[in-house]
Order: structure tokens, then C-alpha cells, then sequence
């Protein structure tokens, strides 16, 4: 039986893992964290990505674990409200889509008991030959596998080890991200705020159930740079918001103390290949799209379903599908891509050869 290592256990990772094991691979999932990953954004599962999702046997499942808003509102930097609507959301569109908003760390749950697959928590590579497949770690002894899959996310190891460094595939797209969770103070219930101001925003919902929310706070910045300290990551965030009223004073309050706290730039991966000799990238290690985008989940899942369904012609299939979606995040810099644009973009690509 082919041995395959996958390296990072998110979307990506964990859904190669489960396609790989069905397509007769023995997998192996090596992840730098200690287990899982919490927290995180709702992510989206839109157009051929369900019928990804179904052919895992998860959707009862994941549409039972959707996120169910009523509307929106859209606040100013005074916090007064500009318009509000119970049609649609920016975070996942029209309300009544067939299309599933899902919190990041419901869907790898999932994603990760179906998998059932062999998982090494706190270890990660150190070195990949690309061409013989031989991989060294922190941890465990090094090891030669049939296939190697970088899934793990926007800043790759993988990738920079067989294919180089970063920035020769990074396009930066000029802001960064914050996203924590915190106590539902707000009074929320299934109901999104979104905020503006002159070159700063962000957004504020609740989980299911209402006893928490997720909250993004964003900010326009000139030039890419990166910025590793957590308590940095803060200062910079709440220094760059420090002028929006509302409910983002309490939210920049809450963020102080916040355990699970993630902090990036908006970029997205162009490669002209992704994969090189044993080694191919599923999802932002190897087209990042972007949160702007809404695309980078149902990206990663039809990845990992088109790279275990067949290897030699998965960069054939999947160009077109990442192009369009990739797109998406650079349509309309004030907001999202137009409707007709996203369901153009989510259906490119037939799962069915």
C-alpha cells in the first residue's frame, strides 16, 4: 500500500487525508499544534464544495452544524447604522442559498473524525526531498513516503521547502486580519453587525447557540510585513481601530485578553505548479484565495477530492476552478464580489472526469 504523509490537519489536510485513505493511500497527518485547531471564522461550503461534502457522507451533518443568521446590520465608524438586511449576509450571502456557512473548527471536527487516519499531534518536518519523497521532522524519525501533501496553509513549509520561499508566490492585497472569540456581551442572536470606517472594519456575530461570538477586526496597511509577537498583533490592532465606535472599544477590550487569537495579512499563493517530484499543495499552501475571497474553504475541499481522485491530471482540473475563485477577493475592494460572479465561480469545475 502507498504511504502518503499529509502536513497540517485543517480543511485541507484533513479532507486529502480521508480522500487519499479511500483511494488506497496509508495516511499519515502531522501537525505542529497540539491537537486541532479552535476557533477561527465562519467559513463557507458553496456550489461543487457540497458535492464534495456529500460524497464524505457529512452533509446531514454539516448542515446540521450551519450557522443560522436572521440578517445584518452595518454600523459607521460612529457606530450609528447605515442599512441592515434579512436577505442576505456578507459573510455568506443570500439567505436562502443552498450553500452552507459552517464555523472553521465545527468542519474540521468533522472533517477529522471522518479522516480515520493515523495523527501526529506536535511534531512538524524539517526537511522534504521532493523527488525521493524523504521527509525529516522535529520529533519523529525522518521517513519516505510515496506522495507528500502540503495543507498547511498560506505560509507553507512544504511549500518553501520544494518549491522556495515565499515571497516569490505571495500577492499581498493591502490588509491585515485579526479574528478571536469572545463572550456574547452583545446580546446577539443570529444576527451579524458589520462596521466601517475611513480604511479600518470588521464584523461581529454570534456562534449556534448564541453564547458566543467570532469577531474580525481589519485595517488597510501599505506594504506587507510580518509581524510574529501576539502582544504586537494587538497593539497594532487596537492602535488601527482606535477611532471606531460602536461596540469595537469593547470588542478591542475583549481581544486583550483573548487565548485564541489569529492575526495575517489578506494575500493570496499564485503558482504556476503545485506539485514537484512526491510533493503536490492542496488548498492556501497552494492558491490561498483569501478570506476576501469566501472561497478558500470550498478550495481546499475540492482540492483534496480532485488530488486524490487523480494525481496526474489534478493541476489540469483545478486551474480554471482556483483562477475564477481567486478572483473574487479583487473584484470590489469595498465589499463582496457580485452574486453573479460567485455562482459562476463556485460551479466551475465538474467533479465527474
Amino acid at each position: 500500500m502507498p504511504e502518503a504523509l499529509v502536513c497540517g490537519a485543517g480543511v485541507a489536510g484533513c479532507a486529502s487525508a480521508y480522500w487519499l485513505r479511500r483511494n488506497g493511500y496509508d495516511v499519515t497527518v502531522v501537525e505542529r499544534a497540539e491537537g486541532l485547531r479552535s476557533g477561527g471564522q465562519a467559513v463557507d461550503i458553496r456550489g461543487v464544495a457540497l458535492k464534495v461534502v456529500e460524497r464524505m457522507g457529512l452533509g446531514e451533518q454539516v448542515r446540521a452544524a450551519r450557522t443560522r443568521m436572521r440578517g445584518m446590520s452595518m454600523l459607521d465608524a460612529s457606530g450609528n447604522e447605515v442599512f441592515r438586511s434579512e436577505e442576505r449576509v456578507y459573510s455568506s450571502g443570500r439567505l436562502d442559498s443552498a450553500d452552507i456557512e459552517i464555523l472553521r473548527d465545527d468542519l474540521v471536527e468533522l472533517l477529522h473524525k471522518a479522516a480515520d487516519v493515523e495523527y501526529r499531534f506536535g511534531d512538524e518536518i524539517t526537511a522534504l526531498d521532493a523527488e525521493s519523497g524523504r521527509v525529516e521532522f522535529v520529533k519523529a524519525e525522518p521517513r519516505t513516503f510515496d506522495l507528500v501533501v502540503g495543507a498547511d496553509g498560506a505560509h507553507s513549509a512544504v511549500r518553501r521547502l520544494a518549491f522556495g520561499p515565499e515571497d516569490q508566490f505571495r500577492r499581498y492585497l493591502g490588509q491585515y486580519l485579526a479574528i478571536f472569540p469572545a463572550a456574547n456581551t452583545l446580546g446577539l442572536e443570529d444576527w451579524q453587525i458589520w462596521f466601517q470606517g475611513e480604511g479600518v472594519g470588521g464584523a461581529v456575530y454570534p456562534v449556534p447557540g448564541n453564547e458566543e461570538i467570532r469577531v474580525t477586526l481589519g485595517f488597510g496597511e501599505p506594504e506587507y510585513r510580518e509581524i510574529r509577537d501576539v502582544a504586537e498583533q494587538k497593539k497594532l490592532v487596537a492602535e488601527r481601530l482606535s477611532e471606531v465606535g460602536g461596540p469595537v472599544p469593547d470588542l478591542v477590550e475583549a481581544m486583550a485578553d483573548s487565548q485564541t487569537f489569529f492575526f495575517d495579512a489578506m494575500l493570496q499563493i499564485r503558482m504556476d505548479r503545485w506539485t514537484t517530484g512526491r510533493v503536490a499543495l492542496v488548498g492556501d499552501a497552494g492558491y490561498c484565495a483569501s478570506v476576501l475571497s469566501g472561497q478558500g474553504t470550498s478550495l481546499a475541499l475540492v482540492g483534496a477530492y480532485v488530488l486524490a481522485d487523480g494525481l496526474a491530471g489534478y493541476e489540469t482540473r483545478m486551474r480554471p476552478f482556483v483562477e475564477l475563485n481567486q478572483a473574487l477577493a479583487t473584484e470590489n475592494a469595498a465589499g463582496p464580489a457580485s452574486e453573479e460572479s460567485v455562482e459562476r465561480a463556485k460551479n466551475a469545475i465538474s467533479l465527474d472526469r
